[in-house]
């Protein structure tokens, strides 16, 4: 069955995301794992959108998990995000990225982002789509995707600049609770953020088999 994780709406400014609004679907993790799990959703998200270039649509897959980036473009800088299973088809998690940008820019004057208001449709659009046949519509009246302009990336490391250090990032990063930074030092052992938390993924789900 497909998955849709999270969905998230970020302002992007000098390089620097603010998250303007998100929701997150975590039911198929445990307790134990929501506040770790959720808080890599949120960095991930982050990460993606503030390296998704002006009009680009790019996806990351870590694992078994994907993240699908759309900016729009412009002098508003809005980048939404939406986090699947490797199930999710394509054309429909990027229909609802351009339509969730589209409807935040009409209600939400670019005046509020600073202190931005709820924003219900972003929930909404998360209960929704976990069927994708729900963006249907969507695709009748929309211009037709051109697919080969998707760019995407086989791990969240191979998105970041040249000399970027997803280790420097994780440091630097204020989304991450001591939790999380624990966990990435206990499984560490040099390895990258992005693969323990996939491993997190993989074994709340059943697919690790003593990996850790």
């Amino acid at each position: 069955m497909v998955k849709v994780f999270s969905l998230a709406i970020i302002h992007v400014t000098s390089g620097q995301g603010v998250e303007l609004s998100s929701e997150q679907e975590l039911g198929s993790f445990s307790f134990y794992q929501k506040t770790s799990v959720g808080e890599f959703m949120k960095f991930m998200s982050k990460t993606v959108a503030e390296r998704t270039a002006p009009g680009q649509r790019q996806s990351v897959q870590e694992g078994n998990y994907i993240a699908h980036a759309y900016n729009r473009g412009g002098d508003a800088q809005l980048v939404s995000v939406m986090i699947t299973d490797m199930d999710y088809p394509v054309r429909p998690a990027f229909s609802l990225l351009s339509k969730i940008l589209d409807e935040y820019a009409t209600a939400v004057p670019e005046a509020q982002w600073s202190n931005p208001p709820p924003f219900s449709a972003t929930k909404e659009y998360l209960s929704k789509y976990q069927d994708p046949k729900q963006a249907d519509n969507i695709m009748k009246v929309q211009a037709e995707l051109d697919e080969t302009k998707i760019i995407l990336h086989k791990t969240i490391e191979s998105v970041l600049e040249r000399g970027e250090k997803l280790d420097n990032l994780v440091d630097r990063s204020n989304a991450l609770t001591k939790l999380m930074l624990r966990y990435y030092v206990m499984t560490g052992r040099s390895m990258l953020l992005a693969k323990a938390v996939a491993r997190i993924f993989r074994r709340a789900h059943g697919l690790a088999k003593g990996l850790v």
